[in-house]
């Protein structure tokens, strides 16, 4: 029975992220990228010259052609996630820096809507429109260093004894990254159909306020992050009883939770979530190098005196 599971879930998982599906997936994307930046640029031209009206959302997404760089970077980030995905059997680490990389684009593509607005006045040092667009500026530079340093720090990680079960944990890992796939896509498509039905009732004057498009689909994306993670720390208890890499483990569902916080927030307390989240999770995996280092030191000694 458990060897039908695995077979099955081996199957599954070479189909959804064969070399072949992942190069189509990726010439897709740039497809719908490029088509996607065209458009934005021809909504944009045709609102100008008065011939289409967008409504209230102009404001928003249509108001200047640096705007529509915000159409490929949300393209590039669903291609990010499902890299994560990918990462997720084979390395926790990795797909914690995945993790990373995409609310820093998620960043970026906020500073390409935002920069379209930038106040330029005399007094454009007091706009707090401004201020959030500088933080941003600040936060996604900080970002890339910390990132960097996760990748270095992952280089550096102790050597511990692979359990021997092992095989079992891959297996329940590689069962989620497939449930994970679907649930992918549903998920854009739901966001961006319920994100364009509140448009639609917003432009009717039906809502007074519409949803921030920067957290459509990635908040309810990042709790669904939280809830396969908060459930592989509890499974890879039944495979390893190594303290540290259970601290480990338990930080970066923290540091992912922060991340997620980071979507219910707004103003300066968004982009401090995020960093003080990446920071967590880089202090966690230095700490766990450090003390794994140490153990490396210590065992041959203790064998030398037994």
């Amino acid at each position: 029975m458990i060897e039908t599971f695995q077979a099955l879930v081996d199957k599954l998982f070479g189909f959804l992220f064969s070399p072949r599906f992942r190069h189509r997936f990726e010439t897709a994307i740039l497809y719908l990228g490029i088509s996607g930046f065209v458009i934005h640029l021809l909504i944009i031209l045709l609102h100008d010259l008065g011939w289409i009206n967008v409504g209230k959302a102009s404001g928003e997404l249509f108001i200047s052609p640096i705007s529509a760089i915000y159409t490929p970077f949300s393209f590039i980030l669903i291609y990010e996630v499902y890299l994560l995905i990918f990462h997720l059997p084979s390395s926790f680490t990795i797909s914690i820096a995945k993790q990373y990389e995409i609310i820093s684009l998620i960043i970026i593509r906020r500073i390409f809507k935002d920069i379209s607005k930038l106040d330029i006045s005399e007094q454009w040092t007091e706009s707090y429109r401004n201020l959030l667009l500088g933080v941003d500026m600040l936060c996604i530079l900080f970002l890339f260093l910390l990132i960097f340093f996760f990748y270095r720090l992952r280089e550096q990680k102790p050597n511990l004894e692979t359990p021997s079960n092992i095989n079992t944990f891959v297996t329940i890992k590689k069962a989620i990254a497939v449930i994970l796939v679907p649930l992918l896509f549903g998920l854009a498509l739901y966001s961006l159909g319920n994100w364009a039905n509140e448009l639609q009732r917003f432009n009717l004057g039906e809502i007074q306020e519409l949803s921030d498009i920067n957290k459509v689909f990635y908040n309810e994306f990042f709790t669904l992050l939280i809830l396969f993670d908060v459930f592989l720390l509890m499974v890879s208890f039944r495979f390893t009883d190594n303290y540290s890499q259970l601290i480990r483990n338990s930080g970066f569902v923290i540091s992912t939770i922060l991340i997620r916080l980071s979507f219910s927030a707004s103003g300066l307390f968004n982009p401090l979530l995020i960093t003080a989240g990446v920071i967590f999770g880089v202090l966690i995996l230095w700490l766990y190098n450090k003390v794994g280092r140490l153990a490396d030191v210590e065992e041959p000694n203790n064998t030398s005196e037994n």
